[in-house]
Parts: C-alpha cells; structure tokens; sequence
C-alpha cells in the first residue's frame, strides 16, 4: 500500500464529505419533491462513486475511507470553534 496514495485519496475523500453535506443542506432548503429526487441523484453518484473507487485498488479505497471518515468530526469541531469565537 503507497502512502501518497492513501493521503491523496484521504483529500478527495474529504472534499467528497464536505461537498455531499452541502449539497444535502441545499436540497433540504426545496419544496419535497425536487428534495427527493436531488437525494436520489446524489446517493446514485455516491454509490457510483465509490464503486470506481473500490475497482481502483486497496490504498485508494482505504485512502477514501479514512478521509471520508475522519472529516465529519473533524468539521464539527470547526464549527462548534467557529461559533465560539464569534461569540466572545
């Protein structure tokens, strides 16, 4: 397993989390049909998404897993730090 490999694939990971949970904010602010179906489509890319990533070989998908793991605490911790600055 490369390590370059696995950290590269930790950054896309991350951004991939960070770019599903905006999108998914976005599409709770529509009316319920169009929420759904903008659901539908991101959960398709997703599997699709990680379908190619687990073709592509062992250090990529543990690379993805680890990144896309990693992040969401990691982003509430920013956010929670970000609010309590702006507070004091």
């Amino acid at each position: 397993m490369e390590a370059l490999t696995v950290l590269a694939s930790a950054a896309f990971g991350s951004t991939v989390y960070l770019t599903t949970f905006s999108a998914v904010r976005w599409l709770n602010r529509l009316d319920p049909r169009t929420k759904v179906v903008g659901l539908v489509v991101t959960g398709l890319a997703l599997c699709a998404l990680l379908g190619v990533i687990a073709y592509a070989s062992q250090s990529v998908a543990v690379g993805f897993i680890v990144g896309a793991g990693i992040t969401p605490p990691v982003h509430r911790w920013i956010l929670k730090r970000r609010r309590h600055i702006a507070r004091t």
